[in-house]
């Protein structure tokens, strides 16, 4: 993609040439073009940058503002984009788990979490099983157990899969879930860390299929299958 800015500041041909260093050596920029004339900068780049990314990579005196598209609108579409495969996965899942409930004559809640964490856990495993060997690299860059036991993040996609074999033909209530609490309780541990120290890393929640940083996304993955584990094994006790 090719965006215009606006750049207030360049006074000579060595403010040109700065600009244009210090443009390029942001992440995912392909190629500037700067003018002293117009005041102007011609930026293509990979995958959409805030300009907050760009303005820090400059020196105080030069100021660089959006010309010829809305800031917010790009970081909303660069959003969608860059999650788009895990985002259809959920909807993928929720719709045809939901499809399921329809054809029964009651909505029976405890069923549908059951067959949409059997879903899930099949789905995202089937992705780390693709390249078992790039997700476990990806995996040891931030899980507290991986980091230790590298044998760890090979193990676990297996994990994954046995879980959802498991909800999907009602295994023992209280193994899978308890199994689910603790699988996923020690992985947002890491998780966590990583997005609570802003570390610019691949989540490995889809394997290394897809290139998807480690966000609030991840999070929200690991505490719903947590929380529908926890929510399944009060029902089965207090019900």
């Amino acid at each position: 993609m090719v965006h215009q800015y606006q750049i207030t500041g360049m006074t000579c041909g060595n403010c040109v040439a700065k600009v244009k260093s210090a443009l390029l050596m942001v992440p995912f920029v392909t190629e500037v073009v700067v003018s002293k004339e117009l005041s102007s900068a011609t930026i293509t780049m990979d995958k959409h940058i805030s300009l907050n990314v760009f303005q820090s990579a400059l020196d105080p005196k030069y100021q660089i503002t959006a010309l010829s598209h809305s800031e917010m609108t790009e970081q909303a579409k660069s959003w969608f984009e860059t999650y788009k495969p895990v985002l259809l996965i959920f909807i993928y899942i929720t719709s045809s788990t939901l499809l399921i409930q329809f054809t029964n004559s009651v909505f029976d809640w405890m069923q549908w979490m059951q067959y949409f964490m059997a879903a899930f856990f099949l789905v995202f495993s089937f992705f780390k099983l693709l390249n078992l060997k790039g997700f476990a690299e990806s995996y040891q860059m931030y899980d507290i157990v991986a980091k230790r036991f590298n044998g760890w993040a090979y193990i676990y996609p297996f994990i994954e899969l046995a879980l959802g074999l498991a909800f999907l033909l009602n295994f023992n209530v209280v193994i899978t879930n308890s199994v689910t609490f603790l699988v996923m309780g020690i992985s947002i541990i890491g998780v966590l860390q990583s997005v609570l120290n802003k570390k610019q890393i691949q989540c490995a929640c889809l394997g290394a299929v897809f290139n998807l940083p480690m966000s609030t996304i991840t999070i929200i993955e690991d505490l719903l299958m947590i929380g529908m584990s926890v929510w399944m094994l009060l029902y089965h006790f207090y019900n």
